[in-house]
């Protein structure tokens, strides 16, 4: 019998460790696997949960967004829709072009400015202003027309990125004021008639009164006292129901056309120079010449009248009262800023409530009754614009007016 060599040797012995070490790294693969396998079944599992969560909440949040009535529309930086909700589509139903009209894309919607007939620009749109990153509140648009149009109050608020806080997109909300506007319209109506029903009986006292203090040389010093107080208590009656009277008006009576806002500038401080000098207050403007707006002259100039005779009046004892005005965005801002009393954060919130009169006002015996800024506010949102006041208690108060900036007219260079 031969004796084996020692490759037989090597055979016998490597043969077998070789199998078994591909057998151990086999079932070290198939184990691994199981194990990786039994991985992506757990993440697989957590994923699901995660995306049940997710489409939970995505449900939960559908349901309170179409629940609510106020209407909310979020984009991104593009303007590009993320997230609408069912009342903002019925708001979008009513400004929907009619039937067999040329589709929303061919014909502008019908959106419409204060005047609810002027139709709305598309770069003054609510989605179109918070796209190009503006914020703003209380920014009143008309949808639809006819009998269906509905007053909109429209506010939105920006959204950052999470790349680098830079402008991401924006939150519009849509609320129906139609209702509280109408409430408006018909407390104006009330307040208008009853002062027209005041004035002729007013009008009848005073002159007769007149009459009286003219032919009272033979009455006693303390009838003609009494006379001169009805008298004085009439006048200030009969100014009470003027104001009333242009509150209720200042809106409807508003007409749009191209108007150099410089002019009503200058006009407005050459009206306030005499009040100015005799209350030793300042003047100065800072005004871009020509500036043109959509504008009332008439009404706009009454409203720079009230901002520039408040801030002479408020400001007792001397002072500045300064007159700034810019064009940014496609609006028209102008400031009026005094040096004088100031006003509490409470107070500046509510000065453009009528009949109200700050603390301080009182205090100082300073003459009016509250509703120049009342009316002022009417004038200026009836051009489409806003009004703000920003003040501190003995560091004076600055108001700014936006409007929308208009081309100039056809005949000016």
């Amino acid at each position: 019998m031969p004796y084996p060599t020692g490759s037989d040797i090597s055979s016998a012995v490597l043969l077998p460790l070789m199998m078994f070490a591909v057998a151990v790294s086999i079932r070290l693969a198939g184990s691994n696997a199981r194990l990786q396998q039994r991985r992506v079944q757990q993440r697989d599992q957590a994923l699901r949960q995660l995306l049940a969560a997710s489409r939970q909440r995505e449900t939960l949040l559908k349901t309170i967004l179409d629940t609510i009535d106020v209407g909310i529309v979020a984009v991104d930086s593009q303007g590009e829709t993320l997230l609408i909700n069912g009342q903002q589509k019925e708001f979008l139903h009513i400004a929907m072009p009619a039937e067999g009209s040329p589709a929303p894309g061919q014909q502008e919607w019908l959106v419409f400015g204060q005047d609810r007939r002027t139709p709305l620009p598309p770069g003054k749109g609510p989605v179109r202003r918070a796209v190009q990153g503006e914020t703003y509140s209380d920014y009143l648009v008309w949808f639809g027309a006819g009998d269906k149009q509905r007053a909109i109050s429209t506010a939105a608020r920006g959204m950052k990125n999470d790349v680098d806080d830079g402008f991401g997109g924006a939150v519009i909300v849509f609320r129906d004021v139609t209702d509280v506007l109408d409430a408006l319209t018909a407390k104006d109506e009330l307040v208008a008639n009853v002062s027209h029903e005041f004035g002729s009986p007013l009008t009848s006292i005073l002159g007769n009164l007149d009459l009286a203090l003219r032919g009272a040389e033979e009455l006693q010093p303390g009838t003609r006292r009494c006379l001169e107080i009805a008298e004085r208590n009439a006048g200030r009656l009969r100014a009470l129901v003027q104001d009333l009277l242009l509150s209720a008006a200042a809106v409807e009576n508003v007409h749009l056309r191209p108007t150099d806002l410089a002019g009503l500038v200058e006009n407005s401080l050459v009206s306030a120079q005499a009040q100015a000098s005799a209350a030793h207050v300042g003047l100065v403007a800072d005004v871009p010449a020509p500036l043109w707006a959509d504008a009332d002259p008439l009404r706009l100039g009454q409203a720079l009248d009230n901002l520039v005779s408040n801030a002479i009046k408020y400001s007792p004892g001397g002072g500045l009262v300064s007159i700034r005005a810019a064009r940014k965005n496609g609006w028209v801002q102008l400031e009026v800023q005094d040096t004088g009393l100031g006003m509490t954060a409470d107070e500046t919130s509510r000065i453009f409530t009528r009949f109200f009169r700050t603390s301080a006002a009182r205090e100082a015996a300073i003459p009016g009754v509250g509703l120049g800024l009342s009316i002022t506010k009417s004038i200026v949102e009836g051009h489409g614009g806003n009004i703000t006041c920003h003040s501190l208690p003995g560091r004076g108060s600055t108001f700014t007016v936006a409007l929308p900036a208009g081309p100039p007219p056809e005949h000016a260079s």
